[in-house]
């Protein structure tokens, strides 16, 4: 690890932190005045803000967790963000970085492990999408805030190029064998950091990201088997981050929203509103109950009801009156079916084939294989939705039995199959007992 790198590193970050934090502190200033309100929406603030940052990267994340190298190097890397503020505690980034990673292993045996004394691969780029939380802040109790702390989470795309220095000196240099100079994976960053505000505009970032590349090969080394690592790398930073918007709105970054409502709930104006809201509620609570009412109890309101008074448990239409009482269906007679097999039943709105249908699948499989012939196979549906919709499920239903059928070593072109949707029913579609007998398959000889 170059120790003498990492030293210049955290001096400056704590040179600079000491530095913003003084100068937050000495901002005692009022908040500027804003006409925004706690449910006005995003509209009333500056929700997008463009950062650039640089710090160190390494080849080990604080996790821990086994690595191809045994000694890590610190090295420089640089990069932009987008963010877009989606509320207070809430937004997403568009991060986009880039340096070099690299480490040896000079504390090995004989300075070599896996072939490989070191390597150094450089990041083209490494693009990602994150969620970022708000997830605490030191002054939350002051009207605006000036310390925030972040966690973040997303996915990205990063390309690389490994170079590694095998065991007799040669470094090689190694590409995909599709041609590109570089090789192009996922990854998942996790970070976490801490904003302080410099001003309304500007505030600088500490940060430190967490990459875990879904790759093997990011370090050049891949050992193989269940011994193969996954790679991952660091990038600890700091930067400045720029709010963009009109300076007339304020940045919602610092927005306290407990100090937004305590002053809209301080409003002489808005109490007055609420009560009159509070009136028009009720007004239209009661109006309501009017329009509900239903004297004769059949469900319909009475202001709709053009048969006042029917009988209790009396089925009506829309406008209260009696529904005619229909005719139980007449069964309709299907193909003779295949002798000593059973329909097969599905549940409601399913062409899954149930456990109990199995046995009867098993035996009509054995007698079609042992004495050949062929069947059609009839779907057939309850009258539940369209008839539309009822054919396709029949269709599915009787393609479930054929399926299986075929997989038990019956030939498929001894099975053919028919949708009929709900147009054959063996029973009354009116009752529940009568639509469950409909929802099946029969097999009839062709």
């Amino acid at each position: 690890m170059n120790y003498s790198t990492l030293k210049k590193g955290v001096v400056a970050s704590l040179v600079a932190v000491m530095g913003v934090t003084s100068l937050a502190s000495a901002q005692e200033a009022a908040a500027p005045s804003s006409s925004a309100k706690v449910f006005g929406g995003r509209g009333q603030y500056r929700t997008w803000s463009l950062g650039i940052n640089a710090g160190v990267t390494t080849p080990i994340v604080l996790l821990g967790g086994r690595n191809d190298f045994t000694n890590w190097d610190v090295n420089l890397g640089y990069g932009v963000s987008l963010r877009k503020q989606l509320g207070h505690a809430f937004g997403l980034e568009a991060n986009v970085m880039r340096g070099k990673v690299s480490g040896s292993n000079k504390d090995a045996t004989g300075g070599v492990q896996n072939g490989v004394k070191d390597f150094e691969t450089q990041m083209q780029y490494a693009a990602d999408i994150r969620g970022v939380i708000n997830v605490a802040t030191v002054d939350f109790l002051r009207r605006e805030n000036s310390v925030n702390f972040i966690l973040s989470a997303g996915y990205g795309l990063v390309a690389y190029q490994p170079t590694v220095t095998l065991a007799n000196g040669t470094s090689n240099a190694q590409s995909p064998i599709n041609g590109d100079d570089y090789y192009k994976g996922a990854y998942i960053p996790v970070g976490a950091g801490v904003k302080f505000k410099v001003s309304d505009r500007v505030s600088f970032n500490l940060n430190y990201t967490m990459n875990f590349v879904d790759d093997f090969n990011f370090n050049g080394v891949q050992t193989g088997g269940i011994t193969s690592n996954f790679d991952k790398f660091s990038y600890a930073s700091a930067g400045l981050e720029f709010s963009l918007g009109s300076k007339s709105k304020p940045n919602l970054d610092w927005v306290n929203p407990l100090a937004l409502m305590y002053d809209e709930l301080k409003d002489p104006s808005l109490r007055q509103e609420v009560e009159a809201l509070k009136n028009r509620v009720s007004n239209v609570e009661k109006s309501i109950e009017d329009l509900k009412k239903d004297t004769d109890g059949d469900g319909v309101a009475d202001q709709f009801d053009k048969c006042a008074g029917t009988p209790a448990g009396t089925k009506v239409d829309g406008s209260g009156c009696p529904l005619p009482v229909p005719a139980p269906a007449e069964p309709v007679a299907t193909a003779p079916a295949v002798s000593g097999w059973e329909p097969v039943q599905f549940e409601f709105n399913s062409s899954v084939l149930k456990t109990e249908a199995y046995p009867i699948l098993d035996k009509l499989s054995s007698t079609l294989r042992e004495n050949g012939g062929k069947v059609t196979l009839g779907g057939h549906a309850s009258s539940e939705g369209t008839a539309a919709y009822n054919l396709k499920l029949s269709k599915d239903r009787a393609n479930s039995v054929k399926t299986y059928l075929v997989n038990s070593g019956v030939a498929a072109s001894s099975v053919a199959t028919k949708a009929f949707g709900e147009t054959k029913p063996v029973a009354s579609n009116d009752t529940e007992e009568g639509r469950i007998q409909n929802r099946r398959v029969e097999a009839a000889r062709n």
